[in-house]
């Protein structure tokens, strides 16, 4: 059986580089709309089975709507952001932790702070890659399998992205990676 990794995806590779250069050309909130959308379709799912975490991931989400249909603020949504850390954290120091749950929790966590913070456009998608190819493959594939399968998946989301992108966005972030 081959290690698990929490995270999946080359960096190098032409679907995480597309991806990178199209985060760059749009604005907060599309990323945030994009990638909390993006997470509850994909990765939300995939954590039916830890109910209580579950149900975080779900309240987490509804804040970050929230904060899009400019409901709350920002500054109202941390402590939401926060809870969702520190429950895929608790998840991860669980020695029970099923990896796909772990790894789709941490996706959907890091996918709701794209509103904080809009590297984690990219960033919850490689929790994902790896949420999604442990839940096709099973736990105990050659790392050629996973590494494939995250392509994949970086793949699907860059196609994602490229459909609720926004022409000419007026606000692109502004974004140094550090990987």
């Amino acid at each position: 059986m081959a290690a698990l990794r929490k995270m999946l995806g080359d960096m190098n590779g032409s679907a995480a580089t597309a991806l990178m250069r199209l985060i760059e050309t749009q604005s907060r909130e599309t990323l945030t709309r994009w990638a909390s959308a993006y997470a509850k379709e994909h990765y939300l799912p995939l954590i039916k089975e830890e109910p209580g975490i579950f149900h975080q991931m779900e309240q987490t989400l509804s804040a970050v709507e929230s904060v899009l249909n400019k409901e709350i603020t920002l500054k109202e949504l941390k402590p939401a952001l926060a809870d969702a850390r520190r429950a895929a954290k608790q998840l991860a120091d669980s020695r029970a932790a099923d990896p796909v749950s772990l790894a789709a929790a941490r996706a959907v966590s890091t996918a709701c702070a794209t509103a904080q913070t809009p590297t984690n456009a990219f960033g919850f998608l490689l929790y994902g890659a790896a949420a999604r190819a442990y839940h096709s493959a099973g736990l105990s594939e050659a790392a050629a399998t996973y590494d494939r399968l995250a392509e994949e998946e970086l793949k699907r989301a860059f196609l994602s992205l490229q459909a609720a992108a926004v022409s000419d966005e007026p606000n692109p972030v502004s974004i140094r990676w550090n990987c």
